[in-house]
């Protein structure tokens, strides 16, 4: 966090790779959390979560609301939206009371998204199009001055069409872009996410900052800063602003 905070405004730690550690994970994730805050980073957990009911609610607990006197876990949380809006409304609830926020899932990143996202239904619109006009109509009421949305929509940046056909059907969602850098995704596949302005998109790079050092004789601090120096730049000139 130290190497890339000049360049970046979060980070998204992935819940999974916390929790398998026990409970001294999910308290490193409490640390992780804490200390990015400290130096002025959102976080934004990236959990996908996803029930019904008092479990919906237990989750956004958990991720959105303040801890004891601390700050919430999280200032977003990835969530689910396949259980439909009692899965949803408790995420949107947390948000509503506490000013965190919630990116559901609506066209990912990954190969096998096609498998169910683009199902077609019979009005000839693929599913995740669907799924994006009720997340669009839970965020209305959120809408802040600035003109977008506390709850965002995740949104892979290996589908470029996909992309700029998210922020129409979305135009006052902030979207969550995962894909630019090992996935195969660039900079410009994410430009038609910037139409809302410039802090309407939310761009992502993992393991090709992580491992930015693998084949080359630089400290991986030092590596990792310049990666996540050049996908900010890149970025910034494909987004126009």
């Amino acid at each position: 966090m130290d190497a890339v905070g000049p360049y970046v405004v979060g980070v998204k730690p992935q819940s999974a790779f916390f929790e398998v550690l026990g409970a001294d994970g999910v308290r490193a994730l409490e640390e992780v959390s804490d200390y990015a805050r400290s130096t002025g980073l959102l976080v934004i957990v990236d959990a996908k979560r996803g029930d019904i009911g008092s479990t919906a609610r237990a989750y956004a607990q958990a991720f959105l609301e303040p801890r004891d006197g601390l700050p919430p876990l999280a200032d977003a949380v990835t969530a689910n939206p396949f259980l439909g809006h009692d899965g949803c409304e408790p995420f949107v609830a947390a948000c509503r009371r506490h000013g965190t926020g919630v990116f559901f899932l609506v066209r990912t990143s990954n190969p096998g998204a096609a498998d169910v996202q683009d199902a077609t239904l019979l009005d000839g619109r693929p599913l995740w199009q669907h799924i994006a006009g009720y997340v669009h109509d839970w965020g209305q009421p959120l809408v802040g001055e600035r003109g977008l949305s506390s709850v965002g929509a995740v949104v892979g940046a290996t589908h470029p069409r996909g992309v700029s056909e998210a922020r129409k059907l979305m135009p006052q969602t902030l979207l969550l872009l995962p894909g630019v850098g090992a996935q195969g995704a660039t900079p410009a596949d994410v430009a038609r996410a910037f139409t809302s302005g410039p802090a309407s998109a939310l761009v992502t790079a993992s393991r090709s900052v992580i491992y930015a050092f693998r084949g080359t004789e630089e400290d991986w601090r030092t590596a990792a800063a310049a990666e996540a120096e050049r996908l900010a730049t890149q970025v910034w000139a494909a987004s126009g602003w």
